[in-house]
């Protein structure tokens, strides 16, 4: 069973960068898909990016240009670049692992992007 402990989350600007990060501990990293999701207040989960065992990555619409999803094996870590940042990129930042079929969630970090 792998535990997500996500961190990196916080108060910035409009136009303001941050970086997350999601250190998988225990289970199978190497081979699994690493992905961030985002829940704004009162709306579903939805996508934010994904990255592959080959380092594929994919990108919501929103995302796209401004975020970068990258993982590091060795550390069994993943990232998300955040720039550019807009207040409706405010939420709940949740880390996902997909291995075998089967799905595994972090708790969040809470990004929040105001004035």
């Amino acid at each position: 069973q792998v535990r997500l402990v996500e961190s990196g989350g916080g108060l910035v600007q409009p136009g303001g960068s941050l970086r997350l990060s999601c250190a998988a501990l225990g289970g199978i990293f190497s081979s699994s898909t690493m992905g961030w999701y985002r829940q704004a207040p009162g709306k579903e989960r939805d996508l934010v990016a994904t990255i592959t065992v080959t380092g594929s990555t994919n990108y919501s619409d929103s995302a796209k240009g401004r975020f970068t999803i990258s993982r590091d094996n060795a550390k069994n870590t993943v990232y998300l670049q955040m720039n550019s940042l807009s207040p409706e990129d405010t939420g709940v930042y949740y880390c996902n692992h997909v291995w075998n079929g089967v799905n595994s969630w972090g708790k969040g970090t809470l990004v929040t992007v105001s004035s």
